[in-house]
């Protein structure tokens, strides 16, 4: 199984990027996807999350209404996460990573890092001043 993050790349602050994340080699429709972040020297945090089922999401504070994370998971064979990132600062300049975790219930979005079934990844991002 493989998750592939993409759509990276250098833009400035106010600006806007789309990332993507393709989900293949098995079926990831019962998993929670999210997104994290990690700036080199520092821990790896959180960024966003969406359930299995789509209905229910989770933002970091410092995202929370500039970024929207979404899913597609109408092809069995390749589901798709997507990260709407808006409004960009500097600081959201990092690595930006793609991840799955499979909860019990599939309106979970509680992803933290510490049980994370498959990582990607990552795609950098690059926001100047």
């Amino acid at each position: 199984v493989q998750l592939q993050a993409s759509g990276g790349g250098l833009v400035q602050a106010g600006g806007s990027l789309r990332l993507s994340c393709a989900a293949s080699g098995g079926t990831f429709s019962p998993y929670a996807m999210g997104w994290f972040r990690q700036v080199p020297g520092k821990e790896r945090e959180f960024v966003a999350a969406i359930s299995a089922n789509g209905d229910n999401t989770h933002y970091s504070g410092s995202v929370e209404g500039r970024f929207t994370i979404s899913r597609d998971n109408r092809d069995m064979l390749k589901n798709m996460l997507y990260l709407q990132m808006n409004s960009l600062k500097p600081e959201d300049t990092a690595v930006y990573y793609c991840a799955a975790e499979l909860f019990a219930r599939r309106t979970s979005a509680n992803m933290e890092g510490r049980n994370i079934d498959y990582w990607g990844h990552g795609t950098l991002v690059t926001v100047s001043s």
